[in-house]
Order: structure tokens, then C-alpha cells, then sequence
């Protein structure tokens, strides 16, 4: 852990919990749990993009496409990152751009959630705001983003299997990881 991120902590200020991965993971839900356990504003950053452009992620999608996507995405997570003390849920897709993975870690703790492909299929099929998986073969395309993205989710500080935990385990597993983490960061600082 670098220097900078001890400095944070140890001087306090709470941070930021990020939680990242594929879509139908628990993030929104697991977040909302999470933060509720640990006395925080929670963020859903998809939802914020929605209240901001006033249309929802598949709209943005089908008219502007998915680089404008992210490009509106990166705008909100730099404008969270302003305040601490939150959880937030971050898109499937916001680890691709390696600044925002930069920012996540010097602003907070990154923790991915997973599930295997049938898990994320089954979670999601019912909903059909789910543009990257509008295609005839969705456990198929998920195996395939998954594998895409294998690399930038192993970026995380820490990683956890929701495919057979329930949101409230969920949660509880990352505020212990969080409390884990920092008290580590302190013994380590305080050895110095």
C-alpha cells in the first residue's frame, strides 16, 4: 500500500468504499446494506448519472453509445471522490479505464464482488436495463466481459464471492474486510 493511502488513513479520515464488478454481483444491493451498517451516504453512480442526464443508462447507451457512457461516468466518480465517508457502487464497466481504478485506491478501498455466470444470469435476466447483455446468448456474453475484465477486477483490494452469500453476509464480510484493512494500515504506521 502506498505511502499516501496510509498517510489518509492514519490521519483519520474515513474513507471511501468502493465496490466494483460485473453487473448482477449485489453491488447496489450489498451497498446499500453496507452502508447502512456502517452509518455512511451510499452512492449508486449509475443512479447518479441517470438523475443527472434525466434518462436512464439504456437510453444512454442506445442514443450516445458506451464511450459516451463512460465518459459521463468518469465525470461522477471524480465528483464523489470529492467527499469521503461513503459506499459506492460502482458500473460493471468502470475499472476498464485505468485513471478511475487510480482514483478509487487514492480515495478509498476497492472491493470487488463476483458471482459465476449463471448466478450473474440469473440475477439479471428479469430486467431488461441491462443493455451489454440484450443479445441472444447472455451466459455466453457474460463469460466473455468476465474474462475481459478478469484483469482489471483483480486491480481490487479485495475480492468476494457473492454467488451463494445473501446481501446482509455480504455486507457484513466487507465491513469486517474495511475494519480489517484499516487496523492493519494503523499497526503498520504505528510500528514506524
Amino acid at each position: 500500500m502506498s505511502g499516501a493511502r496510509e498517510k489518509n488513513i492514519i490521519q483519520g479520515r474515513p474513507r471511501n468504499i468502493f465496490l466494483v464488478g460485473f453487473m448482477g454481483t449485489g453491488k447496489s444491493s450489498v451497498g446499500r446494506v453496507l452502508a447502512a451498517r456502517m452509518k455512511r451516504d451510499f452512492v449508486d453512480l449509475d443512479e447518479l448519472i441517470e438523475a443527472r442526464q434525466r434518462r436512464s443508462i439504456p437510453d444512454i447507451f442506445a442514443s450516445d453509445g458506451e464511450a459516451f457512457f463512460r465518459k459521463l461516468e468518469k465525470e461522477a466518480l471524480k465528483d464523489v471522490c470529492f467527499s469521503d465517508s461513503k459506499v459506492v457502487s460502482c458500473g460493471g464497466g468502470i475499472v476498464i479505464d485505468k485513471e478511475n481504478v487510480v482514483l478509487m485506491k487514492q480515495r478509498g478501498i476497492l472491493v470487488c464482488l463476483c458471482a459465476v455466470p449463471e448466478v450473474i444470469y440469473a440475477r439479471t435476466r428479469a430486467f431488461s436495463n441491462r443493455p451489454l447483455l440484450n443479445v441472444p446468448d447472455p451466459v455466453s456474453r457474460i463469460e466473455k466481459l468476465l474474462k475481459q475484465r478478469e484483469r482489471y477486477y483483480a486491480l481490487a483490494d479485495a475480492s468476494v464471492d457473492t454467488s451463494s452469500m445473501g446481501i446482509g453476509d455480504a455486507a457484513a464480510y466487507i465491513e469486517k474486510l474495511y475494519e480489517d484493512k484499516i487496523g492493519k494500515v494503523s499497526g503498520k504506521a504505528g510500528k514506524k
